[in-house]
């Protein structure tokens, strides 16, 4: 096991992974930054009726679609524009 570890390409696999690792770490908190400025947003803008949205919101895990409806809730002037778009 110890000539294993200390294989290049052991240590390959293993550098992978952790840059793997780190991209779904970053990835996850942009998704739950957007997220949490979606709802921000909607509550602000629609009061808690706004937040009727968010569960099937949070469903969403493609970033350039939260991005979207990000984009969507603060340029539109009633609930039921958002409600189309989501």
């Amino acid at each position: 096991m110890t000539v294993l570890r200390e294989s290049p390409w052991y240590q390959e696999i293993l550098r992978e992974g952790e840059i793997r690792g780190e991209q779904r770490g970053e990835e996850r908190g942009e998704r739950r930054g957007i997220i949490s400025s979606i709802e921000m947003t909607l509550e602000l803008k629609f009061d808690s009726n706004g937040l009727q949205l968010m569960p099937q919101i949070e469903q969403i895990s493609d970033l350039e679609s939260l991005k979207a409806i990000l984009r969507n809730v603060i340029a539109a002037n009633t609930l039921e524009e958002v409600q189309r778009l989501v």
